[in-house]
């Protein structure tokens, strides 16, 4: 029977299992010693200050948002190219979003793209700017950055996809993504499909106390105690919080994983070269996309743009003869300045860059479990699905 390929999945053995059984069969599954282990080994792993574990990649984006002063009145700049969560969070913390175009051929914002925002909207209350590490690879943070502090904005790094890739800096050649160089906070998710899993988790980097203080306030409903109080008991709460605590019996597997993340890391990026070496034939009709910078990236996703008119065949034809072979694959993303709920709020947005690169997109299957003959097979049957689907 043929293996079904999904586009993403988890990698875990009996060292993950064995760390989870341990917190199981320990007295303590949430609120132990394994949530500031696994904040601890995870800011070591970016080089970050802080680390702030939490429930999933959307609370820590939420989380991040409120501690960043986001509220009603406030614009926060999103690139239109990303999952829902980004643009989501703005508005669960109060503000506003202003959709940002990206390179047509990454998926990702530039500079020049967050220039034009600003320029468009300049009597906009603009707070900050929250830009996407699409695929793994991050954004040029160096020029982003210098142009918001110029505006006075926040950075708030998106890198949920990020884990393990690196972006350029200065001096040093490069920076971990989360060491927070050139931004205030860094968002990371633990999903499945992610570089690293707890199962559903997330966190928020900083080198910022004051805002590392804040984010586990807010974590854990607002609430904060005094140490050496002599009514051991009592917690006050100064503002609303939330319940966006991590277990530790994720936190378990999350440490379990850090372990491994160099080693996925490599296997993805041996992969993803692989497959830029079987759709070199293919071009230009497909191609893969392209990359924001030099950086050494984390390779969460493998993404490639196909020109379907000159293919003469629909997206969803090519997916589903991919299916019919036991192949994942997925669009990452539908604009989400597109959305029914952002179109009734803001009205139609159009944005050339995200337009054209959503309707070239698709994802293949790649994660660290995958075999180089896995790559050969999706590499074939992805040339067979374009020769031989049908148009619909």
């Amino acid at each position: 029977m043929t293996q079904h390929l999904p586009y993403g999945r988890q990698s875990i053995d009996d060292d993950d299992i064995a760390a989870v059984m341990k917190v199981l069969k320990s007295q303590t599954l949430t609120c132990g010693p394994a949530i500031p282990e696994f904040e601890a080994s995870l800011a070591l792993a970016v080089n970050a200050r802080d680390a702030i574990a939490c429930a999933n990649g959307t609370a820590a984006l939420h989380l991040a948002m409120l501690a960043l002063g986001v509220g009603e009145g406030d614009w926060v700049i999103v690139p239109s190219i990303t999952f829902l969560a980004t643009a989501n969070a703005v508005r669960l913390a109060g503000g506003e979003v202003l959709f940002c175009d990206v390179d047509p051929s990454t998926g990702t914002m530039t500079p020049e793209a967050l220039e034009s925002v600003l320029a468009t909207y300049p009597n906009r209350r603009i707070k900050g700017v929250v830009p996407v590490h699409m695929g793994g690879h991050s954004a040029d943070m160096r020029l982003i950055s210098g142009i918001a502090r110029r505006h006075g904005l926040f950075v708030l790094e998106d890198a949920c996809h990020a884990l393990g890739g690196y972006q350029e800096a200065e001096p040093a050649e490069y920076a971990p993504v989360g060491s927070n160089v050139y931004a205030d906070a860094t968002v990371f998710s633990f999903h499945p499909v992610k570089s690293i899993t707890t199962g559903e988790g997330g966190a928020v980097t900083t080198n910022s106390p004051a805002l590392a203080e804040r984010l586990r306030r807010l974590r854990s409903h607002g609430m904060e105690r005094t140490a050496g109080d002599p009514q051991p008991w009592r917690y006050r709460m100064a503002e609303m919080g939330l319940n966006y605590r991590l277990t530790d019996i994720q936190a378990a597997l999350g440490i379990s994983q850090l372990k491994k993340l160099e080693g996925f890391v490599k296997a993805r990026t041996y992969l993803a070269e692989r497959y830029n070496q079987l759709m070199a034939p293919l071009a230009p009709t497909i191609r893969p996309c392209g990359l924001p910078t030099n950086a050494p990236g984390a390779w969460h996703l493998y993404r490639i743009l196909i020109d379907f008119p000159a293919l003469g065949y629909s997206r969803a034809a090519v997916m589903r003869r991919l299916a019919e072979q036991g192949i994942g694959s997925q669009v990452h993303y539908i604009p989400v300045s597109s959305q029914p709920y952002y179109e009734n709020r803001y009205g139609e947005t159009h944005l050339p860059g995200a337009e054209g690169y959503y309707s070239r997109v698709l994802s293949l299957p790649l994660y660290p479990g995958m075999a180089e003959n896995d790559i050969s097979r999706v590499a074939a049957a992805l040339t067979f699905a374009a020769r031989g689907a049908e148009v619909a």
